[in-house]
């Protein structure tokens, strides 16, 4: 094995173990705030992810549709439809009209939802802070390069 390949090697193994801490770190990052939330609002709830981000998607675009969710946060109108269900049932979000369009559904955050989108948003500037002193360490030109690796990541993934 040439030397790049061995770098190549090294570079996969690196960015699985990536992957493994990222969902453990958001594993223990999600349930400490979410505890945190149900401490404030007093509520019993279980969210993914993804359904966080569908109520920090609503909380920033609110009125929002359905297809404009799915569209943002590249998922299926399906699975959006699902998510929304849930939040709504939940009582994280309430449907609402345009008065121009009474066919047309869309979705606003509750109290609640807002409540817990504005800890969440806390919670991205503080991640945001904490990535920008970790990238604090690297020079212009390197930081080039990562930006360059992780656009070609989305795009291979894609």
């Amino acid at each position: 094995m040439d030397t790049a390949d061995k770098s190549k090697a090294a570079i996969h193994e690196f960015f699985i173990q990536f992957l493994q801490q990222k969902e453990e770190y958001e594993s223990r990052i999600s349930a400490s705030y979410l505890e945190d939330i149900r401490k404030h609002i007093g509520a019993e709830f279980s969210l993914n992810m993804t359904e966080l981000h569908t109520i920090a998607c609503i909380g920033e675009q609110e009125p929002i549709n359905v297809t404009s969710i799915a569209e943002k946060m590249n998922l299926s109108k399906g699975n959006t439809s699902k998510i929304a269900s849930k939040l709504l049932k939940a009582g994280w979000v309430r449907k609402a009209q345009l008065n121009d369009n009474k066919k047309e559904v869309y979705f606003r955050l509750t109290p609640a939802g807002k409540k817990l989108f504005a800890a969440h948003d806390e919670l991205h500037t503080l991640e945001k802070q904490r990535m920008y002193e970790f990238l604090g360490r690297y020079s212009d030109a390197e930081l080039e390069l990562i930006k360059r690796l992780f656009a070609d990541m989305v795009d291979f993934y894609r």
